[in-house]
């Protein structure tokens, strides 16, 4: 079954705007109204996912575990086709076209669920890697953020993955029947080499639910632990007695299903031209990059000019792991107070929170990222930047991409302000309805907002991590390159490899983080950077022409944020329909 409620992509028709000076004020009645339609849909989901409905903040499903039980895919078919039948319906008869626009956000994230899952049942044997979704459920439960009374259900959910509640089925055992249940002609296995990563990290996520239960002290789960870490472990083996045969060999998806993963993080256009595109800006960053190095090698004194060297030297002034969070909050701290004086976006006035990953949070996301703030019924819950940088899934090699002082910069900018915490912590200061937050955004715009946000920040930071800022730039526009080529065989693994170390000059730990991302980790979704980074410059600059000494930069970033999170498309339509003429007027 494959839900895309975070991933939704909206028709073009849906041009309804909202004003930003209308979100600051009490939720209107169309809100109102599009959260009812709404609630529908997140209640549709939790029959099949109460884990992704008690972490959105409903709380009622707290402790309720996921069914992967016999004919899930159908039972959910007919669940979906349920509510947008319903949806469809009130389209037609609504008038406001705000609520009309929110209604054709649902009816296409459900739309396009519909389709993921029909794909996915067509096309591909259906295995879960049980052992990452115990740990990252439980992760979500068991955090300082979550109320006491909330964490201590997670003995009760435990118990229901590992059989032991009243009633209820090991995980393991709905998974492996899934397997069976899924066989058929014509279908595709998981790729070998994901199937071999999930292996060597089941230890690790086994671990970490442990330490979290330690952590928060949830009494009388022992019996639950031993049993959960038994079954993972015959889990694990039957994997590589039934899953690892049946896997194939060739990293890429059946095409429907790579334009598909294409299409949900909202790459609108035909790959070859996103492939045409990144290799412009690959070209023009790293001449940038050729350019700036020297003026890097002069501050420092270092004997080599070009950019390589450069970056090798940078790298060598280390950030002792004891002192990361501190470091990283010193950063965060003097970019608030940048971006406050340039006037370059309005920000809040509490500090963003950030923290080093655990080893199991490595394993599972091993990239940097921000973890989202309750997102329904906030009461001052706030997003987190997660640090990951303890493990190398390369033996004996120490990552060495984001724990010396240049990288600080850059990666605060994209995971914390006034990137991607800047977009939650807007919208749920603003009171977005439930339907722009949780179903209408995509990946090109939310990674897109980030990759934005670097570029404006990046004037205002130390050389070396303007340089730094580049080299991200780059590899942004190497994974625009780099996803689409490998997925449609027009380049290989090696190639793929080189030039993430040679060009753009990040470590083997690195590289093998990114290859593993185009391949079967995420395959598609890693063009989403460049490409919305692309639509939003394109946008910003059109807008300045619009505008000439009239433009402000700090309105355009403040409306921009103010939308939600919104796609590109209407994005512009809102810039164009709404923002220029309000700015033209003044």
């Amino acid at each position: 079954m494959t839900k895309k409620s975070s991933t939704a992509w909206l028709g073009a028709a849906a041009l309804a705007l909202v004003p930003a000076s209308a979100l600051a004020q009490d939720p209107p009645a169309w809100i109102e109204r599009s959260n009812e339609y709404t609630m529908r849909l997140l209640e549709m989901e939790a029959q099949f996912s109460p884990e992704s409905a008690s972490q959105t903040g409903l709380e009622r499903y707290d402790g309720l575990a996921m069914d992967i039980g016999p004919n899930v895919s159908e039972r959910y078919l007919a669940a979906a086709r349920g509510v947008l039948a319903q949806f469809e319906a009130a389209h037609a008869a609504e008038t406001d076209p705000l609520l009309k626009q929110d209604l054709q956000i649902l009816i296409d994230s459900v739309q396009q669920s519909i389709e993921g899952t029909e794909l996915s049942d067509r096309l591909t044997l259906d295995w879960y890697d049980i052992p990452r979704t115990v740990f990252g459920v439980m992760n979500g439960l068991l955090d300082d953020q979550v109320e006491p009374a909330r964490r201590q259900t997670a003995k009760v959910l435990l118990e229901r993955y590992t059989g032991l509640h009243p009633g209820s089925t090991p995980l393991v055992d709905h998974a492996r029947a899934r397997w069976q249940e899924s066989l058929g002609p014509g279908k595709v296995g998981p790729y070998r080499g994901s199937v071999e990563d999930t292996l060597s990290k089941t230890d690790t996520y086994i671990a970490g639910v442990r330490e979290l239960f330690q952590r928060y002290q949830i009494e009388g789960a022992e019996e639950a632990l031993d049993l959960m870490e038994r079954q993972l472990r015959d889990y694990a083996e039957w994997e590589r007695t039934t899953v690892l045969p049946a896997a194939r060999e060739d990293f890429r998806l059946p095409p429907e299903l790579y334009a598909y993963r294409l299409k949900t993080v909202g790459i609108d256009l035909p790959p070859e031209e996103l492939i045409s595109r990144a290799r412009r800006g690959f070209y023009e960053t790293r001449a940038q990059m050729q350019a700036l190095a020297p003026l890097v090698a002069a501050k420092f004194g270092f004997a080599a000019t070009d950019y390589p060297s450069v970056i090798a030297e940078l790298k060598k002034a280390k950030i002792p792991q004891e002192r990361m969070e501190t470091h990283y909050t010193e950063v965060l701290g003097e970019l608030q107070q940048i971006a406050a004086r340039e006037r370059v976006v309005s920000l809040p006035d509490y500090p963003v929170l950030m923290r080093l990953g655990t080893e199991a949070e490595n394993a599972a996301s091993p990239a940097p990222h921000m973890r989202p703030p309750r997102l329904i019924g906030n009461t001052g819950e706030r997003g987190t930047f997660v640090l990951t940088t303890a493990v190398s899934p390369v033996p004996g090699e120490e990552p060495n991409d984001f724990n010396f002082e240049a990288a600080a910069w850059t990666l605060s900018v994209h995971e914390g302000r006034p990137g991607h915490e800047l977009q939650f912590a807007q919208m749920v200061e603003r009171g977005v309805s439930q339907a722009r937050v949780l179903y209408a955004f995509n990946s090109v715009n939310v990674e897109g907002w980030a990759l934005y946000a670097e570029a404006e920040m990046l004037p205002y930071e130390p050389v070396e991590g303007q340089l730094i800022a580049l080299q991200h730039r780059l590899l942004r526009a190497a994974r625009a390159m780099l996803d689409p080529m490998l997925n449609l065989g027009l380049t290989d693994v090696e190639t793929a490899e080189r030039v993430l170390a040679e060009e753009a000059r990040f470590s083997p730990s690195m590289v093998k983080q990114e290859v593993d991302r185009y391949t079967f980790r995420s395959p598609g979704q890693a063009g989403s950077y460049f490409y919305g980074y692309s639509q939003l410059i394109d946008l910003r600059t059109e807008t300045e022409l619009a505008l000439g000494d009239k433009f402000d930069r700090m309105a355009f970033n403040d409306f921009v944020v103010a939308q939600g999170l919104l796609p590109v498309a209407l994005l512009r339509e809102a810039v164009r329909q709404d923002f220029i003429p309000a700015q033209a007027a003044r």
